[in-house]
C-alpha cells in the first residue's frame, strides 16, 4: 500500500502544478495516470506543439512545459503510478480514502484530487473499409515514437492541430509524408497551416485537400490507402503506415460511478475551492465544470492553488495555514 497525503488522478500539467502548490504547504502527493508517462495529452498527443498562453513564456513546446514542471516539483519528491487506470474508491472510517488501480495498486490518502483532463480518452476512428485488419500493425492513432516512422512512407489524415504539427515534424523523419484532409482548409492554428502549405509548395510533403478516405489494402501488410476526390475519382496512395488524427472522444470511465455530480461528461465543482459534492474529493482542470469555465492550462493552475489551500485542513486538521515566508529544499514557500 502506498501512503500519501493527496492522491492526484492525472499527471498532466494541472496535476503536476498541484504537486507544487501542495508541496509549499508540506503536503505529500502521489500521482496516478493511465498513460505510461507524465504529461497527459501534452506528452501523448502533441509534445512538439507550441503553447502561447503560459505566463512568462512567449511560446513553449508542450513537452518542454512538462519537463519544466517536473523540474519545478522535484524538491517535493512526488511519487507516481503510471500505466494504470483508477478503478475504484473506498472511503475509510476516518474519512480517508483507498484509491485502487486496474493493477491492484492501493493508495491510501487523506484527499483525492481528480485532474484527469478529458478523462479516459479514446481516439475517434475513421469509417474506413479494412481498418481493423491493420490496426495492430500499421494504423497509429497517436504518435508515441516519431522514430518509428524513420525512412518510411506514411499517410496522415486530419485537419486539426495534431495532424498539422505531426506533418511538419515527420516531414524531416519519414521517407514520404502525405497529408489528407476532407475539406479545403484547416481548422488548426494558422501558423501551423502556413508551414504545411510551405512544405507542400517546396515538394517536401504531398498535400491532398478535399479528399475522402475509402479503404486500406495490402498483401499481409499495408500497401495502399484508397481515396476519392471532388470529381469522385478513385486514387490509391502508396503507404506503409496510416496515422488518422481526428481527436479524442472523452470518457470519465469508472469515475462516473463514484456518485459525483456530472454535467455533460464533466464534474461539477464549487468555485470557492473546486470541491465536488463528495467530501475530500476535488476536481481541477479540464475535467471539471462551473459557470464561466474556460478550458485553459493557466485556469487549471489557478484551481490547483485554491484547491490545496482547502485540502490542507484534511491533511493537518489540528493546524492553521501559516504564511511565514521560508524556504523548503531550496524552493521559496509560505
Amino acid at each position: 500500500m502506498i501512503k500519501t497525503d493527496i492522491c492526484i488522478i492525472g499527471a498532466g500539467p494541472v496535476g503536476l502544478f498541484a504537486v507544487f502548490e501542495a508541496g509549499l504547504l508540506k503536503m505529500r502527493c502521489h500521482l496516478i495516470d493511465v498513460l505510461p508517462q507524465v504529461g497527459g495529452q501534452l506528452s501523448e498527443i502533441y509534445p512538439h506543439k507550441p503553447i502561447y498562453d503560459i505566463p512568462g513564456y512567449p511560446n513553449i513546446k508542450a513537452q518542454e512545459l512538462i519537463d519544466k514542471q517536473m523540474e519545478q516539483i522535484a524538491p517535493f519528491q512526488p511519487t507516481f503510478t503510471l500505466g494504470e487506470r483508477v478503478e475504484s474508491l473506498q472511503k475509510q472510517e476516518d474519512g480517508s480514502y483507498h484509491v485502487i488501480s486496474s493493477d491492484g495498486t492501493v493508495i491510501h490518502c487523506q484527499v483525492v484530487v481528480i485532474a484527469g483532463g478529458l478523462g479516459c480518452f479514446e481516439p475517434r476512428k475513421p469509417d474506413l473499409v479494412n481498418l481493423e485488419l491493420y490496426e495492430k500493425s500499421h494504423v497509429h492513432y497517436m504518435v508515441k515514437d516519431p522514430e518509428r516512422f524513420r525512412d518510411r512512407r506514411i499517410v496522415i489524415a486530419g485537419g486539426g492541430d495534431s495532424a498539422l504539427d505531426w506533418t511538419v515534424y515527420l516531414a524531416n523523419v519519414a521517407k514520404e509524408v502525405t497529408l489528407v484532409h476532407r475539406n479545403d482548409s484547416f481548422r488548426g492554428a494558422p501558423d501551423s497551416a502556413d508551414k504545411v502549405y510551405r512544405l507542400a509548395q517546396e515538394g517536401k510533403i504531398n498535400l491532398l485537400l478535399s479528399h475522402n478516405l475509402v479503404s486500406l489494402s495490402g498483401n499481409g501488410h499495408l500497401e495502399h490507402i484508397h481515396l476519392t476526390n471532388k470529381q469522385k475519382e478513385d486514387i490509391a496512395v502508396p503507404t506503409e503506415d496510416f496515422i488518422p488524427l481526428y481527436g479524442l472522444s472523452p470518457k470519465l470511465g469508472p469515475i462516473a460511478e463514484w456518485g459525483l455530480n456530472i454535467d455533460k461528461n464533466a464534474i461539477q465543482v464549487d468555485t470557492f475551492d473546486y470541491a465536488t459534492n463528495i467530501e475530500r474529493i476535488y476536481a481541477i482542470g479540464d475535467i471539471n465544470t462551473y459557470p464561466g469555465k474556460l478550458k485553459l492550462i493557466l485556469c487549471g493552475y489557478h484551481e490547483a492553488a485554491l484547491m490545496c489551500q482547502s485540502a490542507f485542513k484534511y491533511v493537518y486538521p489540528d493546524q492553521k495555514l501559516s504564511f511565514k515566508y521560508t524556504t523548503v529544499n531550496g524552493v521559496n514557500a509560505f
